[in-house]
């Protein structure tokens, strides 16, 4: 099953934010363990760098960069990508890019606690709890 991870996933885990990462820590676990195949966008290092270096420090920060890459596989942010990001009707630009990177990857389902920000039409998004309800 392969799984597209928004950015909030990844902060949930690496920030230990509360009360969302148990669940979080739950998907994590299942691309670890090779259970589920997780994509991720190439936009989310950056966006998570800029967030991790103000709360820990740009050392661990890199950490955290090396550690998404060796779990995850990323979807590159190409020219399609971006021209359909740019055409679509979303509110909200970096989920247009999330969302078309995870058409890109053939993800099977989009996991974000921002479930309200995407499409629903051609991939189910659905939030961790949803998720794992589904006990991939």
């Amino acid at each position: 099953m392969n799984i597209f991870i928004d950015t909030n996933i990844l902060l949930d885990v690496l920030r230990a934010r509360e009360p969302f990462l148990k669940n979080s820590l739950a998907i994590w676990a299942l691309v670890e363990r090779e259970k589920i195949t997780g994509y991720i966008s190439a936009i989310s290092f950056n966006n998570t760098y800029y967030i991790l270096r103000s709360a820990v420090g740009n050392n661990k920060a890199y950490e955290a960069m090396r550690i998404i890459r060796d779990t995850f596989r990323i979807v590159a942010l190409d020219e399609r990508i971006m021209n359909k990001a740019i055409d679509a009707d979303f509110k909200d630009f970096e989920d247009a890019i999330q969302f078309f990177s995870a058409i890109h990857a053939d993800a099977d389902y989009i996991v974000t606690r921002n479930v309200k920000d995407f499409f629903q039409n051609d991939i189910p998004v659905l939030t961790p709890e949803a998720f794992l309800a589904l006990d991939p």
